[in-house]
């Protein structure tokens, strides 16, 4: 199966122009729930591929605002190159979406969700057993913790997800990425700096303004609700058991529009099948 037969193609693709600032970019990721958008320069001689700007790149680097600055380089395929192949770049170089160019032009892009309706399908394997390839280390939170703790837990375990625990340690519910995205906002301030940090005490302030002497900055900074992440988590959990095929798990995930099930043997939480974890089958 080729690229070309799975990938999302340029005229759905959607893209944000440089010059440019994040709000562009978050506008798109709160609304439509994409992890990241591709950058592009109009110039005379057309519509030119700049490079990626991920949720990642944008809570990692609350301060900066072009997106000229924000923009990075990722892997990129061409239209008639082998699914399967593309696939195995994405597990290797952790990326969710590669564009499909040739040459300067973005002809489209490839994302992993396009791969696991491939599985899904039945247009590639998908006969492994996700216990097979499920990830056995889980990140997990409890219910009453703040959301905005719970975003640094999630950025520390470098996972997009955080399985939410009740008080008999069992499973409560899901928050991911994206639903932080959602309700995170971007803020800009002037405040004196000096020897002390600002806002350290603000009920949602997650990044407050960095002591460089005394004057004032301008900064921006992104605020994330400090409420309990047990009013942001999805309650109604589908689970999977060990020996659920990739295909299965893949038309599960699709119809479900979810990255991520957790993986269980009878009531016990086991471990958690990841969308990347499905690619990693097609190697198994």
């Amino acid at each position: 199966m080729k690229v070309a037969d799975a990938m999302t193609r340029g005229e759905e693709v959607v893209t944000v122009s440089l010059p440019g600032t994040r709000d562009d970019v978050l506008e798109y990721l709160q609304e439509r729930g994409f992890s990241s958008v591709p950058v592009v320069k109009e110039t005379d001689e057309g519509t030119k591929y700049r490079g990626l700007i991920s949720r990642e790149d944008l809570i990692e680097h609350p301060d900066e605002d072009q997106l000229a600055v924000l923009v990075r380089e990722v892997p990129t395929a061409s239209a008639d190159d082998e699914l399967e192949a593309v696939a195995a770049t994405m597990v290797s170089e952790g990326a969710r979406r590669i564009p499909v160019v040739d040459g300067d032009a973005i002809e489209g892009i490839l994302t992993v969700t396009d791969v696991v309706r491939a599985i899904a399908r039945g247009d590639i394997d998908g006969e492994t057993e996700v216990g097979d390839v499920a990830a056995r280390d889980v990140n997990t939170t409890y219910v009453d913790v703040p959301l905005h703790i719970v975003e640094r837990e999630i950025f520390y375990a470098n996972v997009p997800y955080a399985i939410v625990l009740d008080d008999e340690a069992s499973l409560a519910g899901i928050v991911t990425e994206v639903d932080i995205i959602e309700v995170a906002r971007v803020v800009e301030g002037e405040a004196g700096t000096g020897d002390s940090v600002a806002n350290q005490d603000d009920e949602w302030m997650w990044e407050g303004i960095k002591a460089v002497g005394n004057r004032y900055i301008p900064t921006r900074n992104v605020e994330i609700p400090a409420e309990p992440v047990s009013k942001f988590m999805t309650d109604d959990l589908v689970s999977v058991a060990t020996r659920v095929t990739a295909k299965d798990a893949a038309q599960t995930m699709i119809r479900e529009d979810i990255e991520q099930i957790p993986l269980v043997s009878g009531d016990e939480l086991i471990g958690v099948v990841r969308d990347v974890n499905l690619l990693e089958a097609l190697y198994e």
